[in-house]
This record gives C-alpha cells, structure tokens and sequence, in this order.
C-alpha cells in the first residue's frame, strides 16, 4: 500500500560548504522515477534551533505523513548514521522503531546514540516528541549523511533507499 512519507533536508551553516551532503541526497531521491509511495519533500531547512522544527511540525501538520526521516549533515562521520534517540537537557526520546533489523546487511549505514548535540538533534527532539502526542501512528527517523564523494556517493545512495524501502515494510498502513 502507498505510504506518504515526509523526507527533510537542512540548507547550509557554514561558509566553506558549497551544498549540504543530506541536501544533496534528497535532490538524488527526488529524481528516482518508480518509487512505490507518495514521496514529499521539505528541503534546506533553516540551521535554526527554533524555526527547523517549526517549519517540520507544520509540515507534518499539514500533510499527516506515515513515516518522517529527518537529514542532516555529519561532516565527521563515515556512514549513514540513524540516530537512535534524541535529547533535549536530560529528557531523551527513543525512537520506537527497530534500528537492528532495519540496518541488517547494510554495509554503509550504522546506529549512533548521539544526535550531535546541535540542530539536527533539536529537530529530531521535536519531531519525535510532536509524534509521541499525535493521534496518528507515525513513525520518524533521523538520518545523518557523511560528506559526499564521487567514490562514496552511489553506495550510500543506495544504502539510504534500501532503509527507506525498509521502513515502509517496517511501517505498513
């Protein structure tokens, strides 16, 4: 069945980056012809601790989405990364979903406990939250890109749209 998923993006912070690598990667998916559901997208988002959840809250307001991956860019990371949970002081949300079977045999995706301390994980806090008190089960993840490359591009490419495919297995409406 046809899931309607909710995939976010951040725009740039910082003078030397040309593009941001989470960006990047949902321009990619965005080109992708054939993918089963109702792909939505809310891209660049503002490197903002107020204004990036805000505008993802309303967002998922509005479109009432099953499934929302979050993205954002780890320039000191390797691999994809799906973040486990999300903290705001010493509150931390868990996501709900099954990270070790979800990531089983994906050779450029790992699990991290650490959000990174910064917008991404303001983002992911309020998403997940957000959800927690919405009437609908939705599900969300966040997902941090390494740096992309020519030689690392392709790989993690496909890596992040078999865990999307996954997820909607994961996730049936």
């Amino acid at each position: 069945m046809t899931q309607t998923i909710l995939l976010t993006s951040f725009d740039i912070w910082m003078s030397h980056h040309q593009t941001n690598s989470s960006d990047d990667l949902l321009e990619k998916v965005s080109q992708v012809r054939g993918i089963p559901h109702d792909l939505h997208f809310l891209r660049k988002l503002p490197v903002d601790f107020q204004e990036a959840p805000k505008q993802a809250i309303a967002k998922i307001n509005e479109l009432q989405p099953d499934l929302v991956v979050c993205c954002g860019m780890a320039e000191c990371r390797q691999k994809l990364t799906v973040e486990k949970q999300a903290r705001s002081g010493n509150e931390a949300i868990v996501t709900p979903l099954n990270l070790p079977a979800l990531l089983e045999d994906l050779k450029l995706t790992e699990i991290s406990e650490d959000a990174g301390k910064f917008v991404c994980e303001a983002l992911y806090y309020a998403v997940l939250n957000h959800l927690n008190h919405h009437p609908k089960k939705i599900n969300a993840l966040f997902v941090h890109v390494p740096l992309l490359t020519p030689t690392n591009f392709q790989p993690i490419f496909e890596d992040f749209l078999d865990l999307l495919h996954r997820l909607t297995q994961s996730n049936p409406h």
